[in-house]
């Protein structure tokens, strides 16, 4: 045994089976939920930036906070939503308070494409996530998911002091 293998925590065979069930389980839930959507000619990450759009005061969001909420890199929500423009679905204007900012708006056709989708979004939820678990189960996912973003926030406020 060398010195790294006596301080690495390997998993069991439960921790193993269980981690590999959740990463196909995620991503097999992923591509569930972009198909349904694709059919409409919207990606899921771009139905989730203009969901959380929708859900802001008059539509309106500073794309590095957007960022930050959906959890994806700034140069991501800057190229989604340089699609979204092109589709007349959103557009970005200088943040008031400050010259670098942007902020993203969404657009009446922005909104009334929500609107459509929402429903499409939410059976497919239910559909691919919820349905196939018992009310238990579903609240016990969301608690270890809550547990689990706080356990990841806290190392990310420790990494970024370190910095």
């Amino acid at each position: 045994m060398t010195s790294e293998d006596a301080v690495t925590r390997w998993l069991s065979a439960d921790e193993q089976q269980a981690w590999r069930a959740y990463l196909r389980g995620s991503r097999e839930l992923e591509v569930a939920l972009e198909r349904d959507l694709a059919d409409q000619g919207v990606s899921l990450p771009e139905y989730e930036l203009i969901s959380m759009l929708s859900e802001a005061p008059e539509g309106r969001q500073r794309m590095s906070a957007l960022a930050a909420f959906i959890v994806q890199s700034r140069s991501r929500v800057t190229h989604t939503a340089a699609r979204l423009e092109k589709r007349g679905l959103v557009r970005r204007i200088p943040a008031p308070d400050d010259g670098r900012g942007v902020v993203l708006c969404l657009t009446d056709a922005g909104f009334a494409l929500v609107g459509q989708l929402a429903r499409i979004h939410v059976e497919s939820v239910r559909r691919h996530l919820i349905d196939p678990l018992t009310a238990e189960q579903f609240r016990a996912l969301g608690e270890a998911m809550q547990t689990i973003r706080r356990a990841n926030a806290a190392v990310g406020a420790e990494e970024t002091a370190a910095r």
